[in-house]
């Protein structure tokens, strides 16, 4: 009897976890972080330029979640690069290269950036995932967000090529936002 209760309360507590986990891994998909724009929230690997650990994170992105509800500011999101973007960047021109940043502007909105500091209409963002010695010292002047348009910035400014430099990402361009670092073992959880 006891044996009996013991598989119940297991069951109770294990079947849940081994579908939600089940769930999680049908919608997601799998990216090594490439570059050093995202430092310190996600690294890459040495001895890439820029890049401060030994192993490279890997991350899960969700595929669905942007189906449900739009992208916010301050997801980090997993999108494929706009066309010319990896020209601006000085990469090969790998048109569906994938890219992790943060969204910092949203639809609708208008945005710059002084002396490193992003402002979204006319108001300085509070951005603590932005380390004082990590911002560059650019200033972009106002501009607007394209209905179904997002900026995205790297947390490593002064390392980041992004939307200051390639411009605003269309929302069909956006897979999904990170929500959990898999690899390496020392790094694992959840954003």
């Amino acid at each position: 009897m006891r044996r009996r209760r013991l598989t119940k309360a297991l069951l109770v507590v294990v079947m849940p976890l081994a579908a939600l986990s089940v769930v999680l891994f049908v919608t997601s998909i799998s990216y090594g972080v490439r570059g050093s724009s995202m430092e310190l929230a996600f690294h890459c690997g040495r001895p890439a330029a820029g890049c401060e650990a030994d192993r490279t994170d890997h991350v899960l992105v969700s595929r669905f979640t942007y189906r449900f509800r739009d992208p916010r500011r301050g997801d980090v999101a997993a999108f494929y690069i706009p066309a010319g973007g990896a020209v601006a960047c000085g990469a090969v021109a790998d048109e569906r290269a994938v890219y992790l940043k943060r969204v910092v502007a949203l639809p609708g909105e208008r945005w710059r950036e002084q002396n490193g500091f992003v402002y979204v209409n006319g108001t300085r963002l509070d951005e603590p995932y932005v380390e004082p010695d990590r911002r560059d010292t650019e200033t972009i002047p106002e501009r607007p967000v394209p209905k179904d348009e997002y900026v995205l910035l790297g947390d490593n400014r002064s390392s980041s090529c992004d939307s200051r430099r390639w411009g605003t990402v269309p929302r069909d361009d956006l897979i999904g936002p990170v929500y959990a670092v898999y690899w390496p073992p020392g790094r694992l959880g959840f954003k």
